[in-house]
């Protein structure tokens, strides 16, 4: 049989099935019964793997199969790659998926605002379980991708039931060390590494306007950020000063972890908004996170 030399691609499907089931069986006419094709279609795809890959898999002895050395080192990866894809079908697809309420977030409020308080929720609710999706930009809302997202906006999205979560100021944030020398010195500023967090609408320049500090300070110099989760965690470390929203800095600055060493702060109309479809009515379980969100807002 001639073999291919070209590098071998991801093979078919059903030529793998029928390479691990002949290995596993040691016979074609097992596999086929089991897979529910007849024993030529079994020898006829091992052919086409072989083929592809550029080597035998089987000595086809009298009576008898055996592997060949490149058969046995093949076996475990494609086993392991069935099992793998098992378990992920069962865990996405399972039954519990029917029941489960699948949540879209960025993962700012995510990690700061949501994960602190979900606690409660877990001891109201035991048997809710959810599925916590990420969402940086606003994708829309797409068939069954989610049943309920979190927003950060002005609230005007036609089309959706919009319930404001949180009300917003902007001011820097950062480590103890970094925030005790700006408070001392509040020029000392331009010598600090801005962090942005794309996509919001009061930014540095806005800020640094408002504190009377644009004059020293270049606003549009810094590292950019596509997620404020980031910028929060690397001033944390002392690597820079954060222009943060409230709402996601609040837990950071409860345990001292980061400090606001200004006392100017920009009201924003932006803010968290819980959103789903006016034509898609919630389910139970859905509507149940729903009013637990709502009642941490209030």
């Amino acid at each position: 049989m001639p073999l291919s030399t070209n590098p071998p691609s991801l093979p078919p499907l059903n030529w793998l099935r029928a390479f691990e089931a002949a290995a596993r069986l040691m016979s074609f006419t097992q596999a086929g019964r089991e897979i529910g094709v007849t024993q030529s279609a079994i020898s006829q795809n091992v052919r086409l793997l072989e083929a592809h890959l550029g080597e035998r898999l089987f000595e086809r002895l009298p009576h008898r199969l055996e592997l060949t050395e490149s058969g046995k080192a093949y076996l475990p990866a494609v086993q392991d790659g069935f099992q793998r894809i098992g378990s992920g079908t069962r865990e996405v697809f399972g039954p519990i998926r029917r029941d489960r309420v699948t949540v879209r977030a960025t993962p700012g409020f995510a990690v700061a605002w949501l994960a602190p308080r979900i606690a409660d929720f877990y001891a109201q609710a035991p048997d809710v379980n959810l599925r916590i999706v990420s969402s940086i930009w606003d994708l829309g809302f797409e068939a069954g991708a989610a049943d309920l997202e979190v927003r950060y906006g002005d609230g005007d999205w036609p089309g959706l039931h919009c319930g404001r979560l949180t009300v917003d100021r902007v001011f820097p944030v950062a480590s103890p060390k970094v925030a005790a020398d700006l408070a001392a010195d509040p020029a000392t500023l331009a010598d600090r590494r801005l962090l942005h967090t794309i996509g919001f609408r009061v930014t540095w320049p806005r800020w640094l306007d408002s504190a009377g500090l644009s004059q020293i300070v270049d606003g549009s110099g810094g590292d950019h950020f596509d997620t404020a989760v980031t910028a929060l965690a690397i001033a944390e470390r002392g690597l820079g000063v954060a222009l943060s929203r409230s709402s996601l800095a609040a837990e950071r600055l409860a345990r001292g972890t980061l400090v606001a060493p200004f006392e100017t702060a920009l009201e924003t109309d932006e803010a968290f908004f819980l959103v789903w479809p006016t034509n898609a009515p919630l389910s139970t379980d859905a509507e149940r996170f729903a009013d637990w969100l709502r009642g941490q807002a209030d």
